[in-house]
């Protein structure tokens, strides 16, 4: 989503006409009026983020998942993990370093790990998000489900709000926002 303010009239073309020259990454769906004040970065509800993680080296995924070196990833932990992050609601652990952020907090609605085959995927859920947080918390993921860490050793790195405590974050190729909700 995104907006933008106008006093003109909306031509009935205009999603062809932008699409016309927009790059091919990215592409207008529909145009729609909403109230005056609405902004379509601070108005949204939730945003809902997915990331992809493959467990072989596959040519169709190199610039869409994580191709993680290693054969086996402890789901199982990795969703008990998941379940932690619910108790929380600030993720200063997961903040990138130096960002400006006003508050730390967030309210995670969704976290959760599938496996089919060869490919994970994550879905998070949030109000909002820090700056490099889904990374972060993937990073911290993957190190739990290798056994380089134990999935309750989230909490003490949730409660330290430190940022080196944290797993490093994972590779910006796999993240994907999938959903923004707004109440109309």
């Amino acid at each position: 989503f995104a907006h933008f303010d106008t006093e003109q009239l909306i031509e009935e073309n205009l999603v062809y006409r932008l699409n016309a020259f927009l790059p091919q990454d990215i592409v207008v769906k529909r145009i729609f009026e909403v109230k005056a004040d609405l902004h379509a970065r601070f108005d949204a509800l939730y945003r809902t983020y997915e990331y992809y993680i493959s467990l072989e080296r596959n040519p169709f995924s190199t610039d869409f998942a994580w191709q993680f070196r290693k054969s086996y990833l402890n789901v199982d932990a990795m969703n008990e993990a998941c379940k932690i992050l619910f108790e929380y609601e600030d993720f200063s652990s997961f903040a990138k370093v130096g960002a400006d952020n006003k508050t730390n907090f967030c309210k995670i609605y969704k976290a959760e790990w599938e496996q089919n085959g060869t490919e994970l995927k994550l879905t998070i859920s949030a109000d909002r998000f820090l700056r490099n947080m889904v990374r972060a918390i993937v990073g911290t993921m993957v190190e739990i489900g290798v056994g380089k860490i134990k999935s309750n050793d989230l909490r003490s790195i949730i409660e330290n709000k430190n940022r080196n405590l944290a797993g490093s974050s994972a590779p910006a190729h796999g993240l994907f926002l999938v959903d923004v909700g707004y109440d109309f």
